[in-house]
This record gives C-alpha cells, sequence and structure tokens, in this order.
C-alpha cells in the first residue's frame, strides 16, 4: 500500500500544474527526458503480500502507469513479464531494476504490440518463464493531439491508434485466457476520455470507450470460469506519453481543470491495479474504478 501514514492535503501532495515543463519531447517519449519526473512510488509504497506467489504481464511496463504497476506489484510479491517498445529500452531497464529490487523476477520482452506475432509470444514468454499468467494488464496505448480533429486524423494514425489500443487488447486477451485458472484477474486501462472526449483526441477516446465495453462483455463471459475482468479509467496522469503528444500550452495546463486542481502521477494509479488484482476485490468483475482528481465519468 501507499505509505500515508501522515493525512496529506491531496491538493497539493503532488506538484501542480506551473511546475511542469512546456516543452515537448519526441515520441515516445522517455522518462529521462522529462525536466519533472513522474512518481512512480519509488519512496512511497510499501507492499504486504497482497500478489504474493502471482505471475503478471504488464504491457506498456517501461514507464508511466506501466512502471507505477510493476513496482507495485513487486512489492506485493508478483513476478512480472514486462511489454514495451524496443525504444523504450532504457527506461524498461529502470523498471526491471526496480522489481529486481524488490526481491521479484522481471521478464522483458520488447517489442510493438500492433503486431499479433508479437502479442502471442508476450503470452507465450510469460507461459514458458513463469509458468503461467494470474493478471494480465492490458496497459498499452497510443495517443497523438491534433487540433483539427477529426480533419486532422490521417488514416496512418487511425491505424496505429486501433491496433495499439484495441488489436492488441484483443489478442493479447484471447492468448492469455486458455492459460489463466479460477482466481485471474484482466485489468484493461481505459480512461476518462471514454466519457468526456476532447475533441483533439477523437480517436484515441473512441478506443478507450470501446476498452469499457470489452471488460464488461469479456467479465459476462469469464464470470462462470472464475476469471475477473476490471478497467482502470485514469484521467489526467503525467507520464512521458504527455510532452511527448500534446502542445507545450496543453502540457504547462495538464490538469489543471480537475477539482483537485492538478494531474495525478503514476503512483496515485497503482494501488487500485493491486485491488483489482488482489483477493480483495473477489467480487468486482466487468467494472471500472475512476482516478481522475475528481472528474465525472
Amino acid at each position: 500500500m501507499s505509505d500515508q501514514t501522515t493525512p496529506q492535503d491531496p491538493r497539493t501532495q503532488q506538484p501542480g500544474p506551473q511546475s511542469q515543463s512546456a516543452e515537448q519531447i519526441p515520441h515516445p517519449g522517455l522518462t529521462e527526458q522529462m525536466d519533472r519526473r513522474p512518481d512512480h512510488g519509488e519512496e512511497t509504497y510499501r507492499g504486504s503480500d497482497r500478489l504474493r506467489g502471482k505471475r503478471a504481464v504488464i504491457t506498456g511496463a517501461d514507464s508511466g502507469i506501466g512502471r507505477a504497476v510493476a513496482l507495485a506489484f513487486a512489492r506485493e510479491g508478483a513476478d512480472v513479464v514486462l511489454g514495451y517498445l524496443p525504444e523504450e529500452e532504457r527506461d524498461a531497464q529502470e523498471t526491471v531494476r526496480l522489481v529486481e529490487e524488490a526481491g521479484q523476477r522481471a521478464v522483458t520482452v520488447p517489442g510493438d504490440v500492433r503486431q499479433e506475432a508479437y502479442c502471442t509470444g508476450l503470452v507465450g514468454t510469460a507461459v514458458r518463464e513463469l509458468g503461467g499468467i494470474d493478471v494480465l494488464v492490458n496497459n498499452a496505448a497510443y495517443q497523438m493531439a491534433q487540433d483539427d480533429g477529426l480533419l486532422g486524423i490521417t488514416t496512418e494514425q487511425l491505424d496505429r491508434v486501433l491496433k495499439t489500443n484495441l488489436y492488441a487488447l484483443f489478442w493479447l486477451t484471447k492468448a492469455a485466457v486458455p492459460h489463466m485458472e479460477a482466481g485471474a484477474a484482466i485489468i484493461n486501462t481505459s480512461s476518462v476520455q471514454a466519457f468526456q472526449p476532447t475533441p483533439q483526441l477523437l480517436d484515441y477516446a473512441c478506443t478507450k470507450a470501446a476498452i469499457i465495453a470489452f471488460t464488461k462483455g469479456l467479465a459476462e463471459q469469464l464470470g462462470p470460469h472464475g476469471i475477473r475482468v476490471n478497467a482502470v479509467c485514469p484521467g489526467p496522469i503525467w507520464t512521458p506519453l504527455i510532452p511527448a503528444t500534446m502542445a507545450p500550452e496543453k502540457v504547462e495546463d495538464f490538469g489543471s481543470d480537475t477539482p483537485l486542481g492538478r494531474a495525478g502521477q503514476p503512483a496515485e494509479l497503482a494501488p487500485v491495479y493491486v485491488f483489482l488484482a488482489s483477493q480483495e476485490s473477489s467480487y468486482v468483475t466487468g467494472d471500472r474504478i475512476a482516478v481522475t482528481g475528481g472528474r465525472i465519468l
């Protein structure tokens, strides 16, 4: 769990938008390129064996939400298989360091989830190296803001967004389910965009809405087999994807329009994934949990 022994004001416990750099970084974005690094829970997350012996696959695990989830899972006792793009190797190795520092095993599988063969191979590696899969976290995603909205979205961009955010979800889950037993969990990363789409992120928002439908339908299908399926809906979260895909003026004010007045940190999301992966959520399936700083879904 997170270290919360001292009550803190949620508006100020993390830096506000005024401290964010308005500069952009090249896509896909590395943590080391950011002027203000995200908080993944390195100094605050304290585990309590809630996932002891679990075997997890996490996509988009090199940085941001994926790194925070991998760190938390490891400190809760899980071994993890990390999926990420080859160009994000430096970030991924830092995630490996954090997992191994927690005393758990990290298996790296670089590749592109837009390729079905990679998704199938990622699951195969998990089965071969860890002996099975208890938790699948479908977290990898792609977005690219377009000021012209619909008219600015090229076919190439639409294809990349759909394949990264949706096709991979189907491929990975379809490959993983035959290796999952009763008690396993699938956690999909959706977004507040599924409910409050930003015009500049229309294609991305559509995929995040589809993930909600996928989650609900799959939960109905797999419930009789004892496999739970849920989604997490982040709001504005400070990760490398933000300065790598948004205009500088949007980056500078990112998250300031939430009731809490700031962007969230990956460390503030990780406990939700731990909850959904653990037996504490044994009667929760087909649902979504919002972590939005107060934005209403």
